[in-house]
């Protein structure tokens, strides 16, 4: 008889009681529970779900796995991982995509609601136990309009929670549909000054980069307010903190900003207008690590099957 081998898996201990009783045959997984076990079991493993600690022994542990044919991620952005070295050697990869999309959507939403109504000022009022006359943010979202830039899952999530509000929004994604009022990589720009609200919630790609920088700033009109859900590099950061020092734009919401942490002495801190939420749009949730771990054993499944693997993604492009 021949010796069929095990498949041999990493996977993070935590989430070991969901995973394990659902395990198909053939599967010897090993369950980490601090980064130098990750490590340490990564070597052998040809499955590794290796989220859980922080940026650089997460990349360790993936470098060391030289014999990996999966890894599995529960992150949707996948420009912190080493896609270069993943790609290389032909490593198949799956992300969260949608595992969170419903939280990071509230949270763009939440920013439009906060800036239009200038909700941080109410707050410090009652810290002040100050009883304010004024509204601080008098924008009525009715009839305003919206440009999400990545109109993937999430940026048809926030459409959605945008259109009930009153708000017009226009899509952006790779492929144009006029049809359907999607925009094309190359046709938003010369329509900026059409829109109130601008939403980054693209993936992080070479094509992406700065993609509002100077002169997206200059284009924009004085009332328009910037919503990054997506990723910080998205946005030349110190044009930002022009626009906003210049009075040139009404406001933005970041939950990302480049780097992170940011640095206490930063300037976009203090900016005007700028609300920094301290990229926990993604966390502000109790589900996500339920539903990856029900992905990983339903992909683990197809992997020993030889099925597709379901949101996989192309190391080498980023998406």
């Amino acid at each position: 008889m021949t010796d069929i081998s095990p498949l041999k898996v990493v996977a993070p201990a935590r989430v070991r009681a969901i995973v394990e009783p659902r395990l198909p045959d053939g599967v010897d997984v090993q369950w980490f529970s601090d980064s130098a076990q990750a490590i340490a079991m990564a070597r052998d493993a040809e499955v590794a779900w290796l989220d859980q600690f922080s940026l650089s022994d997460r990349v360790e542990a993936i470098l060391a796995a030289e014999k990996l044919k999966w890894l599995s991620t529960i992150i949707a952005g996948l420009d912190a991982l080493p896609l270069e070295a993943l790609a290389e050697r032909k490593v198949r990869l799956t992300n969260g995509s949608g595992l969170n999309s419903e939280t990071v959507a509230d949270y763009a939403v939440m920013g439009a609601l906060t800036l239009a109504k200038g909700f941080p000022d109410v707050v410090r009022a009652q810290d002040r136990r100050e009883w304010l006359e004024v509204a601080p943010g008098r924008l009525e979202m009715d009839g305003t309009r919206a440009l999400i830039i990545g109109f993937g899952t999430i940026g048809r999530m926030i459409a959605a929670r945008l259109t009930p509000f009153g708000v017009e929004v226009t899509g952006v994604r790779r492929t144009a549909d006029p049809t359907s009022g999607i925009l094309g990589p190359d046709d938003w720009r010369p329509r900026l000054a059409d829109y109130d609200w601008i939403v980054l919630a693209a993936p992080a790609t070479g094509d992406t980069r700065a993609v509002l920088s100077e002169a997206e700033f200059a284009a924009m009109k004085p009332g328009a307010r910037v919503i990054n859900i997506a990723r910080g590099d998205l946005i030349d950061q110190p044009a930002l903190i022009r626009a906003l020092n210049g009075n040139r734009i009404a406001g933005a919401f970041l939950d990302v900003t480049t780097p992170e942490p940011l640095h206490i002495n930063d300037p976009l801190w203090t900016a005007p207008n700028c609300i920094i939420t301290m990229h926990l749009a993604g966390r502000s949730q109790t589900t996500m690590l339920t539903k990856g771990a029900a992905r990983f054993v339903d992909n683990l499944h197809r992997y020993t099957k030889e099925e597709p693997l379901l949101h996989e993604v192309d190391p080498a492009k980023g998406y």
